[in-house]
């Protein structure tokens, strides 16, 4: 390290640390599914997150990648701090800006009959997120990372490789560098980049980020989902979850629909007390209304035929579960 760097050495303390304005406490969630799959993903993650590494949580929308960054942070037992990726995002939007000027004036008549003043201007620094987090140690979930420009996040390649905070505009000041607390870490969480607004971030930072690929979640955590958030019951749970990984199959919208669309189904059945059956219309124009967000995919002649689509995948799944529980039951 060069002599002349002029490290900002924050002290450690025993005490927990205490959230502020730019951080929230994560905690487990009641409602969250923790089943073995889950469980093996957080294991790994923070195996990687215990020995120094960020993790990079990286797989289409709907994935649970968010949720999942934010569980994974609970077992952290630290302040997180939460970034959401910005294509107006600068680098000072991270770590932090001038906010103005401070003036300080001493005058000094201790002589009644000599009269000294002195004046002193300086920059009014305020910290951004990025800052505040390596300071105290706390784990910063940096969400759809790659809707920020590359640029943006260049502050992140001293931050994770040399665990210093490089602040150019403090140097004047003698606080050119700060020395990142032992206990902070990273996530990371992004789309594809084939998805608009995502941008092709810099290999440097890549190259520091360990990848965990996340596809769509299995059935039977989906169904566990489904279940924690609505309160239905595991057959109906079932045929919503079935219904839209079907819908998922035709492959028209971007690996939608996610996750999002079985709890809307299931909260929504739920809330009007009905059941997941062709013999509930209100179930059935639910799923209708939930699972057709994109009508210019699926046409003909100009017509949309998603509710044909739809209709004839309800009815299927719907009539398939009535056939498997009678065979069970004879």
């Amino acid at each position: 390290m060069s002599a002349k760097r002029k490290l900002q050495v924050i002290p450690t303390s025993k005490e927990p640390p205490v959230p502020d304005q730019n951080s929230v406490q994560a905690e487990a969630s009641t409602e969250f599914v923790n089943n073995a799959y889950i469980q093996e993903i957080t294991n790994r993650a923070l195996a990687y997150l215990e020995v120094g590494y960020p993790i990079h949580l990286c797989g289409p929308a709907g994935t649970g990648k968010t949720t999942l960054a934010f569980h994974i942070a609970a077992q952290l037992t630290r302040p997180v701090t939460l970034i959401h990726g910005d294509d107006e995002f600068g680098s000072s939007d991270l770590v932090g800006r001038d906010s103005g000027y401070k003036k300080s004036k001493v005058v000094d008549n201790y002589i009644h009959t000599v009269l000294k003043t002195e004046e002193e201007w300086s920059s009014d620094w305020q910290d951004n997120r990025l800052t505040t987090a390596c300071k105290q140690g706390f784990t910063l979930i940096y969400d759809e990372f790659t809707r920020s420009k590359p640029e943006a996040n260049n502050a992140l390649l001293s931050v994770l490789e040399e665990k210093i905070l490089n602040l150019p505009k403090l140097q004047r000041q003698g606080d050119g560098y700060l020395e990142v607390h032992p206990q902070f870490r990273a996530i990371f969480t992004s789309n594809p980049e084939e998805y608009v607004g995502v941008h092709k971030t810099q290999d440097a930072l890549m190259d520091r980020l360990i990848t965990i690929q996340l596809d769509h979640l299995n059935r039977a955590t989906e169904v566990q989902i489904a279940m924690s958030k609505s309160g239905l019951k595991q057959p109906d749970a079932e045929r919503i979850v079935d219904i839209v990984r079907e819908m998922r199959q035709l492959g028209v919208n971007n690996h939608r629909p996610t996750i999002r669309a079985i709890i809307a189904i299931a909260r929504i059945t739920a809330h009007f007390g009905a059941t997941a059956s062709l013999k509930d219309a209100a179930f059935v124009q639910t799923c209708r209304d939930v699972l057709n967000s994109d009508t210019t995919r699926v046409t003909r002649g100009g017509k949309s035929e998603m509710d044909e689509k739809i209709d004839e995948i309800i009815q299927r799944i719907c009539r398939s579960h009535v056939k498997t529980r009678k065979t069970k039951e004879a």
